[in-house]
């Protein structure tokens, strides 16, 4: 053999043998897409040596997302506290003895704030378990379900709201004289604030029921051995004690769940005392207060507002943080200077705050010591910080942190300022880390008016930076929300799935997105899809300009308010190929009033329905679906009271009208976020993944 050929032989042998040593990986399959595990609430036990963890995943079997505990200890792992998968919210007791949490363990369906199905109220109830083992036990019983609760600062006692009980006669009366009819609005009842002490709870637990309760208690409809803290005519969202134990804070929403009425969504406070007490209304304004803490002082109460202003007439922001002064009722912005969207916060014993926050595509985890004080980042790794905890004695901090490419997980780091060194304590989502994954980067263009948007393009496996690749437009919902550096895996967030088929996901982050500033996200007011729209058109018109897009192969789809975009969207160009939307509007009148957020819908058209009538129809797509061509997939929950199911019959009616090839899925017992049964979400990705190949290919 020639010597010069026996060596190029031997070098292609030597490069054969080491790409089969790196064998590529999988792909994502379309089954472990959907196993991906969720997280909820993340909390630091007191001393910081453990964390208490809600996930959220689907159980196919039961056909139901399992909302399960789960409890790291520093030396021990992880181990899964819980096994009803109906537990949510868990929160340590201050000595570090016991978490209580929410529990929906008995059957029962009703809707909740989002129209979403869930347990029926009156099955959610109060449950202990100790973090060293042991089965978990039930606190509160009762007709009326646990909206929410609280520790003593000192661990001697639960506080806990429920709707006002009746008595035993009092709901034989009502069922004899109305049967079955619903009184809408009249039959809705304030709430009260009960206080149980742990004694008396571990008492009767000891007894397993052999203690013997009174006739009386028995009769008023409410958990035995509670006594009555306080009262309001309004639903109690969220319920906090003061540090020293000398005063409880809480924040009120509508008693149908609906936001109709700003003035409904208050903060109050009580002085703690041997009686029943009225409450002091803190705030007055013109926004929707939530995400209540007190600070370390125990007179500050730290809130924040996504939905209206504090300062001012209702008006949408950028999600801010505030503190309200309990004795002077002064309230403070904090972060002022920070251009983006406050997305959660952590108090600190110092009196300080860690908050997560939204800039572009980034969310990082930010510190200030003081309402005026700059925000100093801490986080070092690129991508999206969430449910971001902090230790009450201690200088750990917990988080979930997930990339484009690293799948969600928590962490946990010695201190604040070590985020950067934090190590992962879940596993859940592992799975990820050994197939191919989409690559994606932001990508930026201008509008028409030269303004600059961005967004996230998704490429599919292995073929990041190329050119002339079909492409896929998936819209975020909200509108005040974004896409970003981060990693999502359920029914609403598919664009990996849709990457792995082949497409370039393009996720447009449209005038109305928070993380670009408040003048950028309130530009979408009065012009509520048109003005978007004009956003996202021209970001399709770049990358095919540049050769990324192929302009023959074009397609849109989104869920929500990306459901409304799409809607619109296929009225202005008959470029896409194919569409594919869920529980998006068509039009603006019947949605205001069957919507249950309306402060939004009214304030981004200009005025309610009657004050600008002009507005409310050349802003619908339903006036304009004449000149739509695009073959669209529907699907919507049967239950939907966020945009009512009414939209995707109407949008359903005009393209067969039109004979436009169409679809629409309808899942039962639904609401908006389609949370009851996980096989809706997926058939619901499986039919969007054919219809996108069918038309958009």
């Amino acid at each position: 053999m020639n010597i010069k050929w026996a060596k190029w032989l031997g070098v292609l042998v030597c490069l054969v043998i080491a790409a089969g040593g790196q064998q590529a990986k999988p792909k994502i399959g379309f089954d472990e897409f959907f196993n991906s595990v969720g997280f909820n609430s993340v909390q630091v036990s007191p001393d910081g040596s453990a964390v208490a963890i809600a996930t959220e995943r689907a159980d196919w079997e039961q056909e139901i997302y399992r909302r399960d505990l789960w409890l790291y200890r520093q030396g021990a792992g992880l181990v899964q506290l819980t096994q009803s998968a109906h537990d949510s919210r868990p929160r340590w007791s201050p000595d570090g003895r016991w978490i209580a949490f929410l529990s929906e363990r008995k059957a029962g369906v009703a809707k909740d704030e989002n129209g979403d199905a869930r347990q029926k109220d009156k099955e959610v109830q109060l449950y202990l378990i100790s973090p060293a083992g042991g089965e978990a036990f039930a606190v509160t019983e009762g007709e009326e379900g646990v909206h929410t609760f609280a520790w003593s600062p000192d661990s001697q006692a639960l506080y806990f709201a429920t709707r006002t009980p009746w008595t035993k006669q009092q709901n034989e009366d009502y069922k004899k004289q109305w049967k079955d009819t619903i009184q809408y609005r009249a039959s809705e009842r304030g709430d009260v604030i009960f206080k149980l002490d742990l004694a008396e709870v571990l008492r009767r637990h000891a007894a397993a029921g052999t203690v013997e309760v009174p006739e009386s208690e028995k009769d008023a409809g409410q958990t035995p051995g509670a006594k009555v803290v306080t009262r309001s005519a309004l639903r109690m969202e969220q319920v906090e004690l003061s540090p020293d134990g000398k005063r409880l804070a809480f924040v009120t929403a509508s008693l149908s769940e609906r936001q109709e009425k700003v003035g409904e969504f208050e903060i109050f406070a009580v002085e703690l005392g041997g009686a029943e007490v009225p409450a002091k209304q803190l705030t007055h304004n013109e926004a929707v207060e939530q995400t209540l803490k007190w600070a370390p002082d125990g007179r500050h109460i730290y809130f924040l507002v996504d939905v209206g202003s504090v300062e001012g007439k209702y008006k949408d922001t950028q999600t801010r943080l505030y503190s309200v002064d309990s004795d002077s009722s002064e309230v403070q912005r904090w972060g002022a200077q920070f251009g983006g969207a406050i997305t959660g916060y952590s108090a600190m014993k110092n009196g300080g705050v860690l908050v997560t926050g939204r800039l572009g595509t980034e969310v990082q985890v930010y510190a200030a010591a003081g309402p005026a004080a700059e925000f100093r980042k801490l986080s070092s790794w690129a991508g999206t910080h969430e449910f971001v905890a902090t230790a009450p004695g201690a200088g750990r901090v917990a988080f979930v942190q997930s990339s484009v490419e690293r799948p969600a997980e928590v962490y946990l780091a010695e201190s604040a300022d070590e985020l950067g060194e934090a190590k992962p304590i879940t596993r859940f989502n592992r799975v990820f880390t050994d197939r191919e994954l989409p690559q994606g980067k932001p990508y930026q263009w201008k509008a028409e008016d030269g303004t600059t948007v961005e967004g996230m393009l998704i490429y599919p496996p292995g073929k990041f930076g190329q050119k002339n690749l079909p492409m896929f437009v998936l819209i975020h919902g909200g509108p005040a929300d974004a896409d970003g550096n981060s990693f999502k895996a359920d029914w609403y967030q598919w664009d990996r799935l849709a990457a792995e088929q082949g497409w370039l996901v393009l996720e447009p982050n449209y005038r109305g997105s928070s993380g670009y500033g408040d003048k950028f996200l309130e530009q979408i007011v009065p012009e509520i899809v048109s003005r978007p729209g004009k956003d996202i058109l021209a970001g399709v018109d770049a990358l095919v300009k540049d050769g990324t897009a192929n302009p023959e192969h074009l397609a849109i789809g989104g869920y929500s308010y990306g459901g409304y975009m799409t809607n619109w969207l296929i009225t202005q160009t008959t470029r896409f190929k194919a569409a594919v939307t869920g529980a998006g509007a068509v039009e603006h009148v019947g949605n205001w009033g069957n919507d249950d957020t309306t402060f939004d819908d009214a304030y981004f058209l200009g005025g309610l329905p009657w004050e600008q009538q002009e507005r409310y129809r050349d802003e619908a797509a339903i006036f304009q679906i004449n000149k739509a061509r695009t073959p669209t997939h529907m699907v919507a929950g049967a239950d939907d009271i966020r945009v009512a199911v009414m939209e995707d019959y109407l949008l359903d009616h005009a393209l067969h009208a039109l004979s436009i090839p169409s679809e629409l899925l309808i899942f039962p017992g639904e609401g908006h976020s389609l949370t009851k049964n996980p096989w809706h979400g997926k058939i619901k990705v499986r039919e969007e993944l054919k219809w996108l190949e069918k038309y958009g290919k």
